[in-house]
């Protein structure tokens, strides 16, 4: 794999990130870096979504930053990145329920958005005006829109970034006049910013910051629009017509599923990505104010924001997804670690029944993806059993009652979460992980 070469090619300590891909993740291209293993990566990451889904040039439904090649990592190999911070830099955004207009693509309107006029293919488009007709295309000043919003809101939030409010028609035109101040865009971002659409369909609510990345991982082993890293996103691709398109085989054999859309990849949480190409190739944007779990309007608050991660190599990792080590606060309350009260009750039970071994458990998180939820919860339990080399049955009763399945983003991303053997956590070289995390 290559990258980009600096001064005796020594890796870097700390490797500060600016540029972003143009939507699309490619093991072609050449990375950053390296940065050593046990580095810090440093990022100002721009929104995913809204701003690139009305930005037709580019071909992958978010802006990503350029992927980072790390030391020592090669495919077969997992990468563990601890997550130091996540810090919002926008003073606002907008976001909403979408639609796809026909005639505005060519079979996918996240990849391949073209102006129906002129039949342009990832037409160049500026800004002209308020309003979801404001983006025109550069050759016949056409209105270029593969997504309207059905129903949106422009959200401000408060110095501290703990709380939003939805605001007024007024407002959200005052701000989307100066919409890429308001959204913080990066300097090298390319998108046009969603506050350009002004909507205010639901003004006057409060909401909270929960910030996290909708995107964290590691390069596919071939070309692929960024937000079809995934189980779900990734079903658009097969037999597409466009130039991107992939056979179903090839979605799941390349794919390392890092957009995920799960509100537990925030600071201070510990995700392990598999490697598929030499080193890695660690990417992160589509950072969110705020989001429930299944994301079920589509999309949430697509935010600019700072990102600081610490990443080091796995050898060995025994399986083709990621698998996190959320906060405490984060686990479902089955999947949370025994209090010594707990255990005290548990030795007393073991002895009154002759148990002589009460095993060792953490918290683990299994990503599975799919084109549907019932497909992407049985590629969870398939690779957790896989991880642990246990059988898909014994999976199902530990989730069941020692944790919980969990929704990422509807239709295909979930976390199978519960509470694993320690001892196979340690054989694979991931109990370190979870005794950092949890203080075991």
């Amino acid at each position: 794999m290559p990258y980009e070469s600096r001064q005796n090619d020594q890796p870097q300590r700390s490797l500060v990130v600016r540029h972003f891909t143009n939507s699309v993740l490619d093991p072609a291209e050449p990375m950053l870096g390296p940065v050593e293993n046990g580095g810090t990566i440093i990022a100002n990451t721009a929104p995913g979504c809204w701003g690139p889904m009305i930005t037709p040039r580019l071909r992958g439904g978010h802006e990503v930053t350029r992927p980072v090649y790390v030391e020592g990592a090669e495919p077969g190999d997992g990468l563990a990145i601890r997550i130091r911070d996540i810090t919002v830099t926008s003073i606002a955004t907008a976001s909403g329920h979408d639609s796809s207009p026909e005639g505005f693509c060519l079979g996918d309107p996240y990849v391949a958005a073209r102006c129906p006029v002129c039949d342009t293919i990832w037409p160049e488009t500026h800004v002209e005006g308020i309003g979801q007709d404001s983006v025109k295309c550069d050759h016949c000043n056409n209105p270029v829109k593969p997504f309207e919003m059905v129903h949106g809101y422009t959200v401000t939030f408060d110095d501290t970034r703990q709380i939003g409010l939805t605001l007024p028609e007024a407002a959200a035109r005052q701000i989307a006049g100066q919409a890429d101040h308001y959204s913080a865009l990066p300097d090298e971002s390319r998108q046009h910013s969603i506050l350009n659409y002004a909507p205010s369909d639901i003004p006057g609510l409060l909401v909270r910051m929960r910030p996290f990345l909708g995107q964290l991982g590691t390069c596919p082993s071939t070309r692929m629009p960024d937000s079809h890293n995934a189980g779900d996103f990734g079903a658009f691709l097969v037999d597409a017509p466009h130039d991107y398109a992939l056979t179903a085989e090839e979605v799941a054999r390349h794919k390392t599923d890092g957009h995920m859309d799960i509100d537990a990849v925030r600071a201070g949480a510990i995700l392990i990505a598999p490697v598929k190409v030499a080193g890695g190739g660690i990417y992160m944007g589509d950072m969110h104010a705020a989001q429930g779990d299944g994301e079920i309007a589509g999309h949430t608050m697509d935010v600019s924001g700072s990102v600081t991660l610490q990443v080091e190599v796995v050898k060995n990792y025994p399986i083709d997804g990621p698998v996190l080590f959320p906060l405490l606060e984060d686990l479902p309350p089955l999947a949370r670690p025994f209090s010594d009260a707990e255990k005290a009750r548990g030795a007393r039970l073991a002895a009154q029944w002759g148990v002589d071994q009460i095993e060792e458990v953490a918290p683990i998180s299994v990503i599975g993806t799919a084109a549907g939820m019932n497909d992407a919860i049985d590629n969870g339990l398939t690779r957790a059993a896989a991880l642990l080399d246990l059988s898909v049955a014994e999976i199902r009763n530990r989730a069941t009652i020692n944790g919980a399945i969990e929704i990422g983003r509807n239709p295909g991303v979930i976390h199978v979460t519960f509470l694993a053997p320690l001892a196979r956590l340690d054989a694979i070289g991931l109990g370190v992980y979870a005794r950092e995390q949890y203080d075991l």
